[in-house]
């Protein structure tokens, strides 16, 4: 049998008519073969009817298909039969690379601006809340702070004692060459207050609660559940994401005291059956070296870290398209964005302090 089409360079060649009688079986192979194409030659086509053009039409739905070599009497014919306008063939002009900094510049531009929008109106009505709860659910504040908070506690108890096991056990074997073993509770308690615990936990809640929020958000937008509030004069804001943000406010610094306390009972495990230390040495060097200055560092980040990863998620769920694949991107670029953010601010940070 002969093929009455041929594919390369991406691009379908049709080698016979396309009339009724030869259309199902063109149509039949090429789903079978499902072969990537963008142009689709009609050079070799002296004749095409009306279910001609149901097969181009059927081939290029969905899909960014343009037709070339097309002659005067197939362009009447497609014409009068079409349901549709088909793409004209445009050759893509290379984009230099001024053009894409401007391009990123704009985006970033606007990204920016819409993200100071959000986070002032969920600020505004944050503090607002703290007065009157009109704007939200009864119990929402304490269900989201079960949510975000509460159901965290076993994961970030458990990565936070092997985070202190580790510390302590990779800095053990230098410290005993030197016989300074009590100095691993000088390393747990700066590194654990000041750095480790705020991030650990804040890449966790990233990972976990930020995920969350974000498919919630952006399910409902795509349900068009917020449509539905805003129909009932709701504001999707403050009855959506203003409960998290003051949920999440409580309850991150919450969850990084109880990081650095995980942490240092890691560290300690190892002090005691690895360095022959005593609980009460350990303890004793620990509160000599920690500072009212580090526990303030390591709370005021936990402040930022949170409102970071709500903001970012409530953006990201608000800026779906599509349906449920649209709901599944948004939420990892919420994730991946929420981390990258929290490492740049802890950096952020650092230098700061430092200063």
């Amino acid at each position: 049998m002969k093929i009455p089409y041929e594919i390369n360079n991406f691009i379908l060649h049709f080698k016979t008519d396309l009339i009724f009688g030869q259309v199902d079986d063109i149509y039949r192979q090429l789903m079978e073969e499902r072969t990537e194409y963008e142009l689709i030659d009609l050079k070799n086509v002296s004749k095409i009817d009306s279910s001609g053009v149901a097969l181009l039409e059927e081939i290029m739905k969905g899909r960014t298909i343009s037709l070339i070599n097309i002659n005067e009497e197939q362009k009447k014919v497609i014409n009068t039969f079409k349901s549709r306008d088909f793409q004209k063939i445009s050759k893509k002009q290379p984009v230099s690379i001024p053009e894409r900094v401007y391009e990123m510049m704009l985006l970033a531009y606007y990204t920016s601006k819409e993200m100071l929008l959000l986070t002032a109106e969920v600020v505004v009505w944050s503090i607002l809340d703290l007065f009157s709860s009109k704007g939200r659910k009864k119990g929402s504040v304490f269900q989201q702070s079960i949510v975000l908070g509460v159901n965290a506690f076993t994961i970030i108890s458990l990565m936070s004692f092997i985070l202190g096991l580790i510390l302590a056990l990779q800095s053990a074997a230098q410290l005993r060459q030197f016989g300074a073993n009590i100095f691993v509770a000088d390393l747990l308690a700066i590194s654990m207050v000041r750095e480790m615990g705020p991030m650990m936990t804040a890449i966790l809640v990233a990972g976990r609660s930020g995920s969350s929020i974000a498919s919630e958000i952006a399910t409902m937008k795509v349900s068009e559940e917020l449509d539905a509030l805003k129909t009932m004069a709701i504001n999707p804001l403050r009855y959506v994401i203003v409960p998290k943000f003051i949920a999440i406010t409580f309850c991150m610094p919450l969850l990084v005291m109880l990081s650095i306390a995980m942490g240092i009972i890691g560290g300690l495990v190892i002090a005691i059956t690895y360095l022959d230390l005593s609980m009460f040495a350990f303890f004793n060097e620990l509160f000599t070296v920690l500072t009212i200055k580090d526990i303030t560092i390591g709370l005021s980040k936990s402040f930022f870290f949170a409102w970071n990863i709500v903001l970012i998620g409530s953006y990201f769920g608000l800026k779906v398209e599509g349906g449920a694949e649209g709901v599944g991107k948004v939420t990892t670029q919420s994730v991946v964005v929420s981390i990258f953010s929290v490492i740049i601010y802890d950096a952020i940070f650092s230098l700061f302090y430092m200063i």
